[in-house]
């Protein structure tokens, strides 16, 4: 019992966890932001969506004006009918039943016919630029997040997952999509109608337009707490949607290590937990429809049976016309139907602004890398670069670099070793501007690089790492990634700079080969290869490798070693390696330790100084060899 309720314990304890994360995913923003929004409450959610949703329609204003004027003249068509009605039975049927000429009939009918071919014709002048309008703004947001996305430093990627990045991009936007199709139309005329059927009510027969309007508080009572039910409801209809979505990602993402693990029996446990969370707050959204649909039907058939009854008695003792009733419960009908277009509204926009909340709060993310106000250029940067007192850390109070000074010549190729922790990658990342120091600068040929464009930073400063990233496409057009006008010969020129010619021409359709998900069609060492291709067509000042060589076999390495001499040939490079053969071709080696510099100079140097910590890994290298 003790071991079952220990288990039931930690399934509770991952998805909570697992909802947190979702909640975060929900809010679009990260913790830091997501404390300050709950200390400013929902009025600041809902203030920061509707400006979001005011920027998009904001260059649409005045064909937005012409849309509703569309509309107010479809629902003023509409709105004649029952008028028109009355009209007919009260003057046009009268003739017609004396055997005389139905001449007001006739016309009434004419009318009629002109009124609806006038409602028919605007109905589709809005459906069709209203369509557009929608689609136009939808385009907007998709390349405003896909832009703003991209802008994000690699701080925030950690820690957004892909999941969530997807269901801003999918979900969210569908949510606003459906919005911008219906949802402002059936308000608008829902609108228009309650407030043109109230009026002609009341001015046809004013007492029993008075009896019609005595459901209506208790009408605003029921919409009021469908509106306020329905907004906390949908914003856990959303949350629960983005937790199913962030799980099934990161599962299908890591499916390897998954099946190498045997996680599939708890995955599969985690996402029916999370499934029947979403399950359970969409049937509490049904329970609140369920209530609120009936509860507005009922009202309305008790204010039409009270019109009828009432109305009824008025006609028979000549108080009112036939036509007037008929008109009253015309109206009456169309009166309370708007209050279904209500309830949809509601439910839409929920979904759509706490799909906006979402994307606004991407969108107010500030990159921790922002682009310089006043950009300087560096073109024909030369590669030299110098650490002035840099100190950086992760996390507040634990610097992983603290005070480094460090200056790199440019054309020199300089290799960085050490334990794990030591530091060697957060240097490659701050040289390469994917975060920026804490304190003091990196400055390149004397420029620091925050003040260089990021167009001029990325030309000049190109970062290879273990795990390349292999884009949909074949072989030729992930080697010109990084300078997509590069013409085939020099797409072939590189590859055959690196040494990965031999092995693409020999692939089915050589150089046109896809490399299929995430190049799965190439092993580890010719994807990269074909990332050092790329990084020599780029021909950038300065290369930084991170445990560039690590995946490749011993053939491949002393491949990639040779084509190095030519790819490393007049340009600052970086090195980061554990193997010692990569290292050796570096013009200087730097041994580091939490952060340190411990040892400085060339491989053959330091591996002649005793007790020295380069010494001692060159020692163990060359007995591991033998």
């Amino acid at each position: 019992m003790t071991a079952l309720k220990s288990n039931e314990d930690a399934r509770t304890a991952e998805t909570e966890a697992k909802s947190k994360l979702a909640v975060e995913a929900w809010r679009g923003v990260g913790a830091e932001e997501n404390e300050e929004i709950q200390a400013r409450g929902s009025v600041f959610l809902k203030r920061r969506s509707r400006a979001l949703l005011g920027s998009l329609l904001k260059p649409y204003r005045r064909f937005i004006l012409v849309l509703i004027l569309i509309v107010v003249v479809e629902n003023a068509a509409r709105l004649s009918m029952p008028r028109l009605v009355q009209i007919g039975i009260d003057h046009g049927v009268p003739p017609l039943m004396n055997g005389g000429m139905p001449t007001e009939l006739l016309q009434v009918l004419g009318v009629m016919v002109g009124a609806l071919v006038l409602q028919g014709i605007a109905r589709s002048l809005f459906l069709r630029h209203s369509g557009r309008v929608g689609q136009e703004v939808l385009l907007a947001i998709r390349r405003r997040l896909y832009r703003h996305f991209q802008k994000l430093d690699v701080k925030f990627h950690d820690r957004y997952t892909s999941g969530r990045v997807i269901s801003r991009l999918t979900n969210d936007i569908d949510a606003i999509m459906e919005l911008l199709a219906g949802g402002f139309d059936g308000l608008v005329t829902a609108v228009l109608t309650l407030v043109g059927v109230a009026i002609l009510l009341l001015t046809m027969d004013l007492h029993l337009g008075l009896i019609c309007l005595v459901g209506f508080p208790i009408l605003i009572f029921l919409v009021r707490w469908f509106s306020r039910q329905s907004q906390l409801t949908y914003r856990k209809v959303r949350e629960h949607s983005a937790m199913v979505i962030v799980h099934f990602i990161e599962t299908m993402t890591g499916i390897r290590a998954v099946g190498s693990y045997r996680r599939e029996p708890r995955n599969q446990q985690i996402f029916e937990d999370l499934s029947e969370r979403y399950r359970d707050s969409n049937l509490v959204s049904f329970r609140l429809v369920a209530i609120f649909q009936p509860g507005i039907k009922l009202i309305g058939n008790l204010t039409i049976g009270a019109v009828l009854l009432y109305g009824g008695y008025r006609v028979i003792q000549g108080d009112m016309t036939v036509g007037v009733l008929a008109a009253f419960l015309l109206y009456l009908r169309m009166f309370f139907e708007p209050m279904q277009e209500i309830s949809q509204f509601y439910n839409t926009f929920q979904s759509a602004s706490s799909a906006l909340e979402k994307a606004s709060g991407v969108l107010e993310e500030k990159p921790g890398v922002p682009d310089p106000v006043d950009p300087k250029s560096v073109r024909n940067s030369k590669g030299e670069l110098h650490f002035d007192d840099v100190t950086f850390a992760y996390v507040p109070e634990r610097p992983v670099l603290p005070g480094l000074e460090l200056n790199i010549p440019a054309g020199q190729t300089v290799a960085l070793v050490g334990t794990t922790g030591a530091g060697k990658t957060t240097i490659a990342k701050l040289m390469a501007r994917f975060y920026d120091p804490t304190d003091g600068r990196v400055t390149l040929d004397g420029v620091d690089l925050r003040e260089i464009g990021n167009d001029d930073l990325r030309r000049s400063v190109v970062m290879v790492t273990q795990e390349n990233f292999m884009f949909d496409g074949t072989v030729a057009d992930n080697i010109a990634f990084g300078k997509p006008e590069a013409t085939r010969a020099e797409v072939i020129e590189a590859a055959r700079a690196v040494g990965a010619d031999e092995f693409i021409s020999a692939l089915p359709q050589g150089y046109d080969t896809d490399v299929a998900k995430r190049g799965s069609r190439l092993s580890a060492g010719q994807r990269q290869l074909v990332a050092f291709a790329r990084a020599f067509l780029a021909d950038p000042a300065v290369l930084i490798l991170d445990e560039a060589t690590s995946s490749l076999d011993v053939p491949s390495e002393r491949l990639v070693q040779k084509a190095l001499q030519t790819i490393l040939k007049d340009r600052t490079a970086v090195i980061i390696a554990h193997r010692l053969s990569t290292v050796e071709i570096a013009d200087r080696v730097l041994v580091l330790e939490h952060g340190r510099i411990l040892e400085d100079g060339s491989p053959a140097a330091l591996t002649t100084r005793k007790d020295g910590r380069y010494a001692a890994l060159h020692n163990a290298w060359t007995e591991s060899l033998a």
